[in-house]
């Protein structure tokens, strides 16, 4: 695969997956009723991040936003922070890597940087992605913890279920289950997350090989110069046999080896 089309098929899907995040942060079934023990009725419950509704067999659909935000689960309320910390990530990404992709020229921006925008974006996106999966997984533990303390509580007396139920019989109580929402979040933040990891994986394709710092060896030269010695000679014995000894008035004296 190319870089170009490595770069564009991550920012698509990173942009599929941010969508999803922001339509499963807005949708209100994240916990649906169970209708298991009870199929036919004529009040069906959902509830979302902001909001809880109740649908009625006529189809009329009445919602109601919670008025609190200290009386919600501390969890609750971590969820909806991971979530909108996520859109947020995931909207700085997705500006971000307008501007880094290839086969938009703006300026003369040269590769390096644009592979330094490219690298960021993917950062955000998998961030993003990570705040999605997370946020949605904490919800999703606790409707399964709910649902089974619930589940609990119906099939015991009323000491245990505080609802004035007899020994062994059944209350009713309205237990909750997951909803399209959940899966919403969970497609969407692993798109999401697929989505950065194909960024920052084009992002070592858009760098040019001399920003590429490789590491320069510098050997030490093992050639040292070479010293000859040679045996002293003693210039001033040399020269006593070589001058011949001169009278005052400039003539030489024969010396013994001009008869040899």
């Amino acid at each position: 695969m190319s870089v170009t089309m490595c770069q564009t098929m991550g920012f698509l899907v990173s942009a599929l997956g941010f969508a999803g995040i922001i339509a499963a942060t807005a949708l209100d079934p994240w916990s649906t009723q169970d209708l298991y023990d009870n199929p036919v009725t004529a009040v069906f419950q959902y509830q979302g991040l902001w909001k809880s509704c109740v649908q009625q067999s006529s189809g009329f659909t009445e919602c109601r936003p919670y008025y609190t935000i200290l009386g919600l689960p501390a969890m609750f309320q971590a969820v909806r922070a991971l979530m909108i910390v996520g859109i947020v990530l995931g909207a700085i990404g997705l500006l971000v890597a307008i501007f880094s992709l290839k086969c938009i020229r703006i300026g003369n921006m040269e590769d390096s940087a644009k592979a330094n925008i490219t690298l960021t974006s993917g950062i955000m996106f998998i961030l993003a992605g990570l705040c999605s999966i997370i946020g949605v997984s904490v919800f999703a533990n606790m409707l399964i913890t709910n649902f089974w303390m619930t589940t609990a509580n119906m099939y015991t007396g009323g000491a245990i279920s505080g609802m004035g139920g007899m020994g062994g019989l059944q209350t009713l109580q309205t237990r909750y289950t997951f909803g399209a929402a959940l899966f919403v979040g969970w497609v969407a933040g692993g798109l999401t997350l697929i989505g950065g990891v194909m960024m920052c994986i084009a992002c070592r394709g858009l760098m040019p090989e001399e920003s590429n710092y490789k590491a320069v060896s510098y050997h030490v030269s093992t050639k040292t110069p070479g010293y000859k010695t040679s045996a002293y000679e003693d210039k001033s014995k040399k020269s006593i046999y070589n001058e011949s000894r001169r009278s005052e008035d400039g003539k030489s004296y024969p010396s013994k080896y001009d008869y040899v």
